[in-house]
Parts: structure tokens; C-alpha cells; sequence
């Protein structure tokens, strides 16, 4: 069973590569976000990074091991909420979009990413 789930992998990660062969380049593509949805995800991107600050105040003030973990796990949450704001946010415009455009490798792309973001 995990010899098929890896050949997949393998495939999926093939054709990202051929994707990124014949379209524009990874670090050249963009994505519009309309306001409120700019807004949202830096709010929460603040917001982390508040928290962030707030361990590394912890750990310069010697707070006990154990606080400092469950700030940690906090900001796990955190990140793993924006991810799926983002990831629902890219699904509902960017992979519709693109295969509506006949870009079918979008989905694969979106698998390769979901894969990922599991690990």
C-alpha cells in the first residue's frame, strides 16, 4: 500500500514539474486578493507574530518549560488555522479558476500542496 501512495507522489510531483516547465515560473505568479481577504490574512499573520514574540519574552525571562511549550502549541493552531483559510481561499478562486482555463495540472498541484501541508 505505501509502495502505490509513493508512485503517486512521484507522479504528482512529476507533473508539477512539467507544469512548472511550461507555465510561468513559481516565483513569478500572482494572485489578486481582494481586500477584505488581505486584511483577514494579515490579521492573523499579526496575530502570530505577536504570539512569537510573546515566547521569545518567555524564554529570555526564563518562564518554566512547560508554559512556553503551550504557547508554542498555540501558535501551531494558529498557523494551521490561516493555512486553511488560505488553502479554502485557493481552492475556491486560483484551482476553479484554473480549470476552467483547462489547466487540469491545478489539480494535481493542489494534492502535491495538501500532501505537504500533512506532513
Amino acid at each position: 500500500m505505501e509502495k502505490i501512495g509513493k508512485e503517486n507522489e512521484t507522479k504528482i510531483e512529476n507533473s508539477m514539474d512539467q507544469m512548472a516547465e511550461a507555465k510561468i515560473p513559481e516565483c513569478c505568479r500572482q494572485k489578486h486578493r481582494d481586500d477584505k481577504e488581505t486584511k483577514d490574512l494579515l490579521n492573523r499573520l499579526k496575530r502570530i507574530e505577536g504570539q512569537v514574540r510573546g515566547i521569545q519574552g518567555m524564554v529570555e525571562s526564563d518562564r518554566y518549560c512547560v508554559d512556553i511549550l503551550t504557547q508554542v502549541m498555540a501558535v501551531q493552531s494558529a498557523l494551521n488555522s490561516f493555512n486553511k483559510v488560505l488553502l479554502s481561499n485557493h481552492i475556491k478562486t486560483c484551482v476553479v479558476e484554473d480549470i476552467k482555463n483547462g489547466q487540469e495540472m491545478a489539480v494535481d498541484e493542489l494534492c502535491s500542496t495538501i500532501q505537504k501541508l500533512m506532513k
